[in-house]
Order: C-alpha cells, then sequence, then structure tokens
C-alpha cells in the first residue's frame, strides 16, 4: 500500500498555491465506471437538491456524510487519496462528506466565490486544515463552467461569507481586492483528473453555457486534530477503512447499489 502518493515538490506546490491539479487521478476504466455509475444512478439523481444562482440557472448537489460500498466510496476511501490528503494536511484524515455536483447543458448554474471554511466554521471545526478533491466526471472547460481558483488565497485567512440567491459566498468586498493581488486560474480538466483544494482556498465557476454536460466528484476530508467541538449534520472524526486503489474498478464493475444517507442540508451546498 502506497502511503506515500504525492512528491515533495507537490506538497510544496499546494501550500504555496492552494490547489495541486493531477492529471489523470483516475484512469481511463476507473472514469467509465464512474461515468456509468453516475448517469445510471437514479437513486442518487432523485435525492439531489436543485441549487439556484443569483441568474435562477440551477445546478443538481447530491450530498452524503459517509462513503458507502459502491464506487463513490471506493474512490474516496481509496489510498491514493486518503493518504495524499493527509500528506497534503500533515495529519490524519476521515471523510468529511461528499458531493455529486451535476451542471447539465446551458441551464447549470454558476458558483459563488466562496471557501469551503467560511461554513464548515459554523460546523464547529476549529483549524481550516480540511480539503477536497473536485474529480472531474466529465471534461471541464472555461465553456461548461471550470472551477476557477484565486492561486494563494488561502492564505489570507477566513472571509466572512454571507447569502446570495441561495448560495453561499464569500464577501465581494474581500474577495474584489483579491482578485487583483491573486492570480485567477481556470483549472480545465479531462475526465478523471483530480483538484485538491485547501478549505480556505477562494474558488468558484461560471454558468455552463456551452452543449456539454460538466459533472464532478467532490470528496471532502477532515483532519483528526481538527474533529469539531460540537456537533453538526457532518460527522465528528471517524476512522477511515481506507481501500487500495484497485478497489475502485472492483467495486465498479459489480454496480453495487449506493448506500449513502442523503442530506439536504442548505448552508453548505457551495461548491465548484
Amino acid at each position: 500500500m502506497n502511503t506515500q502518493p504525492l512528491t515533495s515538490s507537490q506538497i510544496s506546490s499546494f501550500q504555496q498555491d492552494g490547489y495541486l491539479l493531477i492529471d489523470g487521478l483516475l484512469d481511463t476504466a476507473e472514469v467509465a465506471l464512474l461515468q456509468r455509475a453516475a448517469r445510471g444512478d437514479a437513486t442518487m439523481q432523485q435525492a439531489a437538491m436543485d441549487v439556484r444562482d443569483t441568474e435562477g440557472r440551477s445546478t443538481g448537489l447530491s450530498l452524503w456524510n459517509h462513503p458507502g460500498e459502491d464506487i463513490y466510496g471506493a474512490i474516496a476511501r481509496s489510498e491514493r487519496i486518503v493518504y495524499g490528503m493527509q500528506q497534503l494536511l500533515d495529519d490524519e484524515v476521515y471523510h468529511y462528506h461528499s458531493k455529486l455536483s451535476a451542471k447539465e447543458p446551458r441551464v447549470g448554474g454558476a458558483w459563488e466565490w466562496h471557501q469551503d471554511y467560511g461554513y464548515w466554521y459554523e460546523n464547529g471545526c476549529l483549524y481550516p486544515d480540511m480539503a477536497s478533491v473536485f474529480i472531474a466526471v466529465d471534461r471541464c472547460t472555461q465553456e461548461n463552467g471550470c472551477i476557477q481558483v484565486l492561486r494563494g488565497s488561502h492564505l489570507c485567512g477566513r472571509i466572512d461569507h454571507g447569502r446570495y440567491g441561495e448560495q453561499t459566498g464569500a464577501d465581494p468586498a474581500r474577495v474584489e481586492p483579491l482578485k487583483e493581488r491573486c492570480e485567477l486560474v481556470h483549472c480545465v480538466m479531462e475526465p478523471g483528473a483530480g483538484l485538491f483544494f485547501h478549505a480556505n482556498l477562494l474558488h468558484a465557476s461560471a454558468a455552463n453555457l456551452s452543449d456539454e454536460a460538466r459533472w464532478g466528484l467532490l470528496c471532502c476530508y477532515n483532519t483528526r486534530h481538527n474533529d469539531p467541538f460540537e456537533d453538526s449534520h457532518h460527522p465528528r472524526y471517524t476512522p477511515l477503512d481506507v481501500l487500495p486503489d484497485h478497489a475502485i474498478k472492483q467495486v465498479g464493475a459489480t454496480g453495487t447499489q449506493p448506500s449513502q444517507e442523503f442530506l439536504r442540508q442548505q448552508d453548505d451546498q457551495t461548491t465548484g
């Protein structure tokens, strides 16, 4: 089992920039299994929330706390992701929650500029020692609303967040000057690419005005030392049963039905 999947230069890049983009985090066969599962998953789609942006465009968002015995859980518990997260956050991590975000062609909505810690802070997490990985189910381009990040913005600390449309967004009075100081990066990704990003990194995405869908799987993690001091709708420290990387193909090939209990919370729907 490879407990050190990332290089020292990748870790340094994450610490400096607040994100790390890895092409081919999932291989071609794993991507095909994920695409088949996600698009054929009626239970997941029925559980999806319809989240609207300030223009009224909507994105489907399914949200669950604990990784199940399906392909989503196999990915979230895979050694390449869990141990990579532990290298980036320098501690044991546990699964905080996962999300499937579905931006459909022409109608998929935008996501406001935000930090994930802007709302996880309200869940009793005292430190921003948390991170997520966005895995591209489809090709992500500027045209279909790929994730945008402000390079290095995670170093500015937590920004106050408020409601914009049906979403939680960062205070524009802070975001605008940061746009002048931090490089704006459009994270163009091929299917299977993974974007690891710090909980304080400012990120957003535009609406999908293209003819191509833009779906993504997000797996979010907290550190053991950051175990929340109070209960919320997301779990406290729960040890992860890490799976070998080959389990993704094994589980995906069985077509196991999802076993998650889906959430319909309104306070942390924002995502890439």
